[in-house]
């Protein structure tokens, strides 16, 4: 008789513990923007804690994430969600990539485009996403300009061209002006050096090589006070450069 009540107990305390989860009401929750835009993850927040709220459940949660598309319309990169029930805390870390460029994409012959902002993982985004973070001073300076046909985002063309813009040494990244893919994939790379144009041809293979070159180019002739008005790295083993003036 007495291993019964033993038996009664155990059973009767987890069932107490799951009605009290359940009838809990206010979520206590912890949450980590990272460089999102504080309103559109402000926002997704309390949409999440709601849900938490409403059902007690992680799983009900990324299910409504998934369902209403809520990692594109609130601009995330990737997202955390987890539940702490010895502090009662749900915590929620969300993070969004660093915009790169304004794109501006267009079919075959120019005719159709669109504009959008190329993000470091090589998505584009709506160009809100710009506008929210220059408003929250997120970002601050102008951002470079991306021309580029519509076949070069479906083939991962751009994905690569990100990765490389991304790892840019600074004496490029402060001088890059304006971005080019033709429809032959030929990449095309404008300078702004002391508000003097620079055109940089890299044809349609080898520009992680070729910009590698191109660093060291810009970085000798910014010692020498000289402008390049065009460096030809089309051909990898023979770099012509002309000039236009110096500094």
């Amino acid at each position: 008789m007495k291993s019964i009540k033993r038996l009664l107990v155990l059973f009767i305390i987890p069932v107490a513990l799951f009605a009290s989860f359940q009838n809990r009401k206010d979520v206590k929750y912890r949450s980590s923007f990272g460089e999102c835009p504080s309103r559109a993850a402000g926002r997704l927040t309390l949409k999440l804690v709601k849900e938490f709220e409403r059902t007690q459940s992680l799983r009900e949660v990324k299910k409504l994430i998934i369902r209403d598309d809520l990692v594109s319309r609130h601009f995330l990169s990737s997202y955390n969600i987890s539940y702490d029930p010895l502090k009662e805390v749900l915590n929620l870390k969300f993070k969004c990539p660093l915009p790169l460029m304004k794109a501006q994409v267009y079919k075959k012959g120019g005719i159709d485009s669109y504009e959008a902002v190329l993000v470091e993982n090589g998505d584009l985004y709506d160009p809100t996403y710009e506008v929210l973070l220059r408003t929250e001073k997120k970002i601050k300076n102008e951002l470079p300009y991306l021309a580029v046909p519509v076949d070069s985002m479906e083939d991962g063309t751009v994905k690569k061209l990100a990765l490389i813009i991304s790892e840019f040494k600074p004496i490029i990244k402060e001088n890059l002006s304006e971005v080019i893919i033709s429809d032959k994939k030929e990449l095309t790379i404008i300078l702004s050096i002391r508000g003097r144009p620079s055109s940089v041809f890299l044809g349609s293979t080898g520009w992680e090589e070729k910009v590698l070159k191109l660093t060291k180019i810009v970085d000798y002739l910014t010692l020498k006070k000289k402008i390049p008005a065009i460096i030809n790295l089309t051909n990898s083993k023979k770099v012509v450069v002309k000039f236009s003036d110096k500094f």
